[in-house]
């Protein structure tokens, strides 16, 4: 049995493009799609969460942020080559619906909406205490009730808008962590005019305890604090599917994941444990970027990060509710999801998959201040392995898919994962690895946060598996191929 599918804009729908229902529309420009992948790899973690890393891994945290760097790019190379044959508002969801079954497609699509939902009401928060700050007079849970409401209101006007704040957002964090690296790096080697960084030289890699002072171990610790930091670098072959060129736009985000993560972690990073020894109470206290602005005798430092992690924070939620809203709108389309949530308005905005998601972000806010130590806290931990879990989900939907594309469409592997199918093998086994050694880890909730990901994957699973033998959603015959193109016929 064969079936033909295309996609005549950016996604299906009942209607044709420009109307009610006509599916999600092109309206992402090239500069977007640049700054959102650039953008994407530069998360509010970075700036918050290295501290700590820092503080377990001493100067040896460069190797932690380098090994999650390398799984990053090998898995991106991956689903760059299935979203550049086949650019779908699903991404990586839609791919394993394909490759692996619907079970799969439901699993991990459901679980990745789970995390970004969540991740809405961390960011909130945190944006509104950075805001209250600022403006006592509004109490924190008004600014955090403010900024929700301002980008869903970007969110819904049309995926254009989106595109423009989220250019303006992360614009504004790549020229911030660029400039940190040259002015910091200036003052590393000697040559930053008018600054006396007495502390500053690549001697603070090795002169306090070694390059390691806690030992190899401390490596792969390190894993556990930063690799949730490098979450979103996958927003961008969602995006794809809404921009004028999808294909080009994968492919152009793709080639580039190496250098933006060399430059903007490990660069960063670098700057940050030349600057000051590993060990100096200051990283701990003020956090990692604010001290190594503070060495370098930078007035307002503090405030200077505040207004940066501020803009990474919108960044996020933008970012959060945008790729939250297309993975139910996925969902939807290929019936696993209400229908409703495949509904979309003129502009090409799915509005119910919109508010639905930010409604549960908005309860998601509510628990963090009514419970923050019981329900928002089992929410955090139970989707904090879910990075991983889409990961492994990549890995072995592109082992499958290679081999689809290769005999029905072999001219669309334009990208392609390096070593098929060896590499990725290895990096499935090093993504196994680290949810392994997380289980050994209980001294930063590695244990914790892995079994209770496990316990709401394996009810997303068992719904998705009954689902399924009921005959439940629509079958899926195959990915939506890319608009303009010939059908592809594909198996049943």
């Amino acid at each position: 049995m064969t079936s033909q599918s295309t996609l005549p804009k950016a996604g299906n729908g009942p209607g044709g493009p420009g109307e009610p229902g006509g599916g999600l529309q092109a309206g992402l420009k090239n500069r977007h799609l640049s700054m959102i992948a650039i953008g994407g790899v530069i998360g509010a973690g970075l700036f918050v969460g290295s501290s700590s890393g820092i503080a377990t891994a001493g100067p040896g945290i460069l190797l932690s942020y380098a090994l999650v760097g390398t799984l990053v790019v090998l898995v991106m190379r991956m689903l760059g080559e299935m979203s550049a044959a086949n650019p779908t508002s699903g991404s990586f969801s839609a791919h394993a619906d394909r490759a692996l079954g619907r079970w799969a497609g439901f699993s991990i699509g459901w679980l990745y909406w789970f995390f970004w939902v969540v991740v809405l009401a961390v960011e909130a928060t945190a944006g509104a205490k950075i805001l209250e700050g600022w403006i006592p007079a509004v109490p924190q849970w008004g600014w955090a009730l403010i900024v929700m409401i301002v980008l869903t209101a970007t969110n819904l006007v049309s995926v254009g808008s989106y595109g423009e704040f989220e250019f303006w957002f992360a614009g504004i964090k790549v020229v911030a962590i660029g400039a940190f690296i040259i002015v910091g790096g200036l003052a590393v080697f000697g040559v930053l005019p008018g600054v006396d960084a007495e502390k500053a030289g690549v001697g603070n890699l090795s002169d306090h305890g070694g390059f390691l002072p806690h030992g190899p171990g401390a490596i792969l610790t390190g894993v556990l604090l930063v690799v949730f930091s490098f979450m979103g670098s996958e927003i961008a072959t969602l995006a794809a599917g809404e921009s004028e060129d999808p294909q080009r736009a994968v492919t152009k985000s793709t080639n580039s994941i190496i250098w933006r993560i060399g430059v903007f972690y490990l660069g960063s990073i670098f700057v940050v444990v030349a600057l000051l020894p590993w060990n100096d109470p200051s990283i701990k206290d003020k956090g990692s970027y604010v001290a190594a602005l503070d060495s370098l005798g930078i007035a307002h430092a503090g405030q200077i990060m505040n207004f940066i992690v501020l803009t990474s924070v919108l960044s996020c939620l933008n970012s959060g509710l945008y790729t939250a809203s297309r993975m139910a709108f996925s969902l939807g389309e290929r019936g696993d999801a209400p229908r409703m949530f495949a509904k979309t308005t003129a502009r090409g905005v799915p509005r119910t998959a919109i508010i639905v998601s930010v409604v549960f972000g908005f309860v998601a806010v509510f628990f963090n201040y009514k419970f923050p130590d019981t329900i928002f806290l089992f929410l955090v931990n139970s989707s904090g392995a879910v990075a991983l879990f889409v990961w492994l989900a990549i890995c072995f939907s592109q082992l499958r898919m290679r081999k689809i594309i290769q005999r029905e469409a072999p001219e669309k592997l334009v990208v392609r994962m390096w070593l098929y199918p060896y590499l990725t093998w290895a990096t499935a086994a090093l993504i196994v690895f680290v949810l392994g050694y997380m289980l050994t880890d209980t001294e930063h909730d590695g244990r914790e946060t892995v079994l209770l990901s496990l316990l709401v994957a394996a009810v997303v699973l068992v719904i998705a598996v009954i689902r399924q033998k009921l005959g439940a959603g629509t079958p899926v015959r195959g990915v939506p191929e890319p608009r303009d193109e010939a059908p592809v016929k594909t198996r049943a």
